[in-house]
């Protein structure tokens, strides 16, 4: 196959920086699309060309399939690279790729279609031998199903959206007097959600990590493991930091779990960037839970420790091409942490924020990387995932790792809207994260908001605070209106002094 040289991302925020990032190293032309809301956005600064696709709600813009792929035409793209969310896991978004002949950078659609369904891709991992939750072979038909099964398998059970994904169309039932209620509640999320109302049961593990394996295949049926990455902390079923390698892992256990991801992968001829996703019990047994047939959020901390960059890869093999390092991918170095920045206020149950970015200051040094899509001035729109930049880490181990975190949390400044900076400053310093005890139920067993400390923002109030009132005590000496001339030996000055800078 030739060269892609020009390559639209049908994405936006901080994913479409990130894609275009690599596109202008490689000289490839980086093509963006942005909604009206979006017009002065940073990926539309950044790209080669960018492009209007339409009103403010994903589905008159980013989720217009045929708005997208007419831009795509027009503007001549020969490939879309899709990031994640919107359309980067839609088996019809790819199959109109390449019936417009226009290369999809990602999985084929029918590997989409067999893994993008969680009871397909719950069969598929029973017939490469990896171990699944106990649970419903299928979709459950009526109550008194998830009332058979409630009785062979026991409680707690969760009922999941076949078509689900994000966190949406799951219920976790504890007794039979849930039952009925639950049933109703989560038809109706999943129909309201994914447009497909099968729901299917499994037993709910009451304290799991989830721990993820990203993967990568190429062309040539070669299929990699680049390592776990470990996502526990999550709130609403949806992460917020994430870390490689796990720290419950040994080497035996990672051993075994690449090869179940890996054999799962060959299983349904996987190609390009995945991850497959498993929770793992307080005995270290790992099930198989789904496979996200796309480029993860946090797959910035797999490159950190692997030193590839998976962009590329991507579109390596969407050129046909073996994979950059043959059989044997580099051999991982360190540990890496990922902080996810969202307009969200830990204070009020994480709700969203919205709102003008009035000052921002990006943490810097030794071992950060900063994957951001804002800037002073910019202006957050209500219309979309509030995930502002993720701030990510490297250190030679975990310990250095979590310490370069919080150095870098207490560098870095949003105002002008609700973040969680703060709640990321708690969450890197509480003693069981230091020691890597994790559980998805780690917010719940430890978050309360009133041990949020002071994020950086409050310290630079405090430093204006202080040099306001510096000011007014040597305007009142200058009017002689002050008492005492000792006033004006501010603290701030004496500190300076007696630390002789």
């Amino acid at each position: 196959m030739a060269r892609l040289q020009r390559v639209l991302i049908a994405n936006r925020g901080e994913i479409a920086c990130r894609v275009i990032r690599t596109l202008r190293e490689q000289g490839r032309t980086s093509i963006a699309l942005f909604s009206e809301p979006d017009r002065v956005a940073l990926h539309v600064l950044m790209a080669d060309e960018a492009y209007g696709i339409g009103a403010g709600p994903s589905r008159e813009s980013y989720l217009n399939l045929e708005r997208v792929l007419e831009t795509a035409r027009q503007v001549g793209a020969e490939a879309i690279h899709p990031g994640y969310g919107f359309f980067s896991e839609n088996e019809a978004f790819a199959t109109a790729c390449a019936e417009a002949g226009i290369e999809f950078i990602g999985p084929r659609p029918a590997t989409i279609a067999a893994l993008g369904d969680k009871l397909a891709a719950r069969a598929a991992a029973l017939r490469a031998g990896v171990p699944v939750v106990p649970g419903s072979p299928g979709p459950v038909d009526s109550l008194e199903d998830v009332r058979r099964f409630a009785a062979e398998i026991g409680y707690p059970l969760m009922l999941k959206a076949a078509a689900g994904g994000g966190g949406k169309g799951m219920r976790v039932i504890r007794s039979d007097a849930e039952l009925e209620a639950s049933w109703s509640m989560t038809r109706g999320e999943a129909k309201a959600a994914f447009g497909d109302d099968r729901v299917f049961v499994e037993r709910f593990i009451e304290r799991p990590r989830h721990v993820e394996a990203q993967v990568l295949g190429d062309t040539t049926g070669r299929v990699v493991f680049l390592g776990e990455r470990e996502c526990s902390v999550q709130r609403r079923h949806q992460k917020l930091l994430e870390e490689t390698p796990s720290p419950a892992f040994d080497a035996a256990t990672r051993q075994a779990f690449g090869e179940a991801a890996v054999r799962i992968c060959r299983e349904t001829g996987y190609t390009s960037a995945g991850t497959v996703e498993f929770i793992v019990d307080e005995q270290n047994r790992f099930y198989f839970l789904e496979v996200n047939t796309r480029l993860q959020v946090e797959h910035p901390v797999t490159e950190m420790v692997t030193g590839l960059d998976l962009v590329a890869e991507q579109l390596r093999v969407a050129e046909g091409l073996p994979l950059s390092f043959g059989d044997t991918p580099p051999a991982p170095r360190g540990w890496s942490m990922e902080a996810r920045i969202i307009a969200e206020d830990p204070l009020r149950n994480f709700m969203p924020s919205v709102g003008r970015i009035d000052r921002v200051r990006f943490p810097q040094g030794p071992g950060v990387r900063n994957d951001a899509g804002i800037y002073r001035g910019y202006e957050v729109p209500v219309h979309y995932d509030s995930l502002l930049s993720k701030l990510v880490v490297w250190g030679q181990d975990r310990e250095q790792a979590r310490m370069r975190l919080v150095r870098a949390l207490d560098e870095f400044v949003i105002e002008g809207l609700r973040h969680n900076i703060a709640f990321h400053g708690w969450l890197a310093m509480h003693p069981a994260f230091a020691k890597g005890d994790l559980s998805t139920r780690f917010l719940e067993d430890h978050f309360t908001p009133a041990s949020l400390r002071p994020g950086p923002e409050a310290s630079s109030i405090g430093l204006l605070a202080a040099a306001l009132h510096e000011h007014q005590v040597r305007q009142r000496i200058a009017t002689g209106t002050s008492s005492d001339a000792g006033e004006a030996r501010s603290t701030w000055k004496w500190g300076a002094e007696r630390g002789g800078s």
